[in-house]
Parts: structure tokens; sequence; C-alpha cells
């Protein structure tokens, strides 16, 4: 394990490193191609981003899905929907009766070709995890592009129209909030109440869940924090709210991320730094090897910290 100052901070609270405490989800990054290019990106990713996992990967990901007690699959991006193999993906894992959750921008659906993603989501179980940064359509504007808070309302009000984030018993839909600059996120449940009382007013927009996540000092991020001067003090601050309480359940402890390339990562964040799992164990979709992963240990280094700042990111 590389010697950080994440590393000299669990062991003060903790006498063992981080390991894995099983695995429930296998997450998919399907590749840094994007529609957009938004600010706070820690993959950079965009429309010129060539990187797309091939089929044979993906055959590999659909075959350890289909060998192990894997629960779910996480599909991510870039926009994952951008990527040939995507719907296919989808299908045969729904075969296999697996969860699948999709990581969708909202604005994808605006795009040639994709305005059946809702009925396709719907079709196949498919539950959502999306991207709103804010419930204010400037905050939106100003982190991801002029034009895209409207086309995601128009997304969110499309998937209500269809049964998602109505209740329990339909399909979920989740919605992210990042902080639109350096600074941490505030309380997950009192910014969830705002964020439903906004939505729903201002056009009759519900959803299930609100996950809170901190802004990583990796990729598009980083660049933006290097250019302003700020790139120290945001690390400083992350790792002086660093939050013991929260490394029982980050995620990273029960998944294993597959990068684009079919290798194999402690989360989406090290896969895009490129950080594998530990070294002795299987590190490629094609030599999956469930019960060592299960078991391993995460390899961590200073942007863990951004997983475990106050309220923490899991």
């Amino acid at each position: 394990m590389v010697r950080s100052k994440f590393s000299d901070m669990v062991q003060t609270v903790r006498q063992e490193p981080l390991t894995a405490a099983g695995m429930r989800v296998l997450q998919v990054n399907l590749g840094y191609r994007c529609n957009m290019s938004c600010l706070h990106c820690h993959a950079s990713a965009g429309p010129d981003r060539p990187e797309t996992m091939d089929r044979k990967n993906i055959e590999a990901v659909l075959r350890v899905v289909r060998e192990n007690p894997i629960e779910t699959l996480d599909i991510t991006g870039g926009a994952p929907e951008m990527s040939p193999s995507f719907r296919m993906l989808v299908r045969e894992t729904r075969k296999l009766r697996r969860r699948v959750i999709a990581r969708t921008n909202l604005t994808i659906f605006s795009e040639p070709g994709m305005d059946d993603l809702p009925e396709f989501y719907v079709d196949h179980g498919v539950d959502l995890i999306a991207s709103l940064p804010c419930y204010l359509e400037n905050n939106v504007n100003a982190v991801r592009g002029n034009g895209v808070y409207e086309k995601s309302i128009r997304a969110l009000r499309k998937l209500n129209s269809l049964g998602y984030g109505l209740g329990p018993s339909g399909p979920t839909l989740g919605l992210v909030y990042n902080p639109g600059g350096a600074f941490l996120p505030p309380a997950q449940s009192a910014l969830e109440a705002d964020y439903r009382k906004e939505l729903s007013s201002r056009y009759n927009i519900t959803f299930t869940h609100l996950y809170v996540f901190a802004n990583m000092p990796v990729g598009r991020f980083r660049d933006v924090l290097q250019q302003s001067g700020n790139l120290e003090q945001y690390r400083d601050m992350l790792a002086s709210a660093f939050n013991a309480a929260t490394l029982d359940k980050i995620m990273c402890r029960s998944l294993v991320s597959v990068g684009w390339d079919g290798t194999l990562h402690d989360c989406d964040f090290n896969q895009v730094l490129g950080i594998t799992t530990e070294t002795g164990i299987s590190n490629h979709i094609s030599d999956f090897d469930y019960a060592a992963l299960s078991r391993r240990r995460i390899s961590v280094d200073d942007h863990c910290f951004g997983c475990t700042a106050g309220q923490g990111s899991t």
C-alpha cells in the first residue's frame, strides 16, 4: 500500500488498514466520452474523449456477473449511454436478474438518437442516479454549461411521467449534488429537504433520494483548483475534515470498479488516477477472482480524504 497522509490518518483510528468487506457491487466505467464537459468532472470527460470499453471486456463483465454473487451492476462513464455496447450490457445483465444502476447526466436524453432512453430504462427496470448539482438554474449552468438546467428539468419531468421517483414500488431516481466550488457540501438531510421543496413547488418534480458528494481533487476539477491556486488549500480542507465514522461505509469496501480498458480498481477515482487493486491479486476483468477481491486491502492515497470529509461520500 502506498504510504500517504490518508493511510497515516487511518492508522491513528484503527489498527488494521482498510480492507474490503465483501463485494455487492460491480461498477463499470464504459468510457470517458460525454456530451458535456462539466467543471467538477473527476474523469475529465467530454465529447472528444476516445476511450470506450470494447466488446471483449463487455463480455468479460457479463461473465463475471453471471458466475459470481454480485448483486448490482453500476454503470458509469462519461455518459455511459454513448457506449455502443451500453444497451446490450443492460439487457443481458437484467436477464441475469441482477439490479442495474445507470449514472446519467439527464441532458443525454436531448441528444440525437437518445430520446427513447427514458422508455428503455423503465422497460428494463433500471434504477437511475442522475446528476443535478443544484436546484437553481444559474448554479447548474455555471458548472455544466448554458441550457443544461432546462434540459435536466425536462428529463426529470419525463422520468416522473414514467413512474420514476414516485414511490417505493416504482423505479428509483436518485439525484446527485456536488458543490459549485472548493467547499464541502452541506448536510445531506437538510439539502434533500430543500431539493424536494424547490423542485416540487417550481416544477412538480419528485425523486427518491439525494446523494451529496464532495468534489474530488482529481481530473478536471483538480485542473480548475490548480489554475486558481486553490489546490493545496482544498486538499488541506478535506484532510482537516476527516471523519473516522465514515470508514465503515465508504464505497470502496463493497465494490470493485472496472475501467474502460478492463483494469480493476477500488473506486472510480482510483481508476482515473491509474491506481489498480492490490498487487498480487487479479487486476483485470479477464482474471477476476471474487474471493480474493472480496477481502483485498484497499489501495488509498490522499484524494481519499474526499470520501471521508465531513459527513462523507458513501
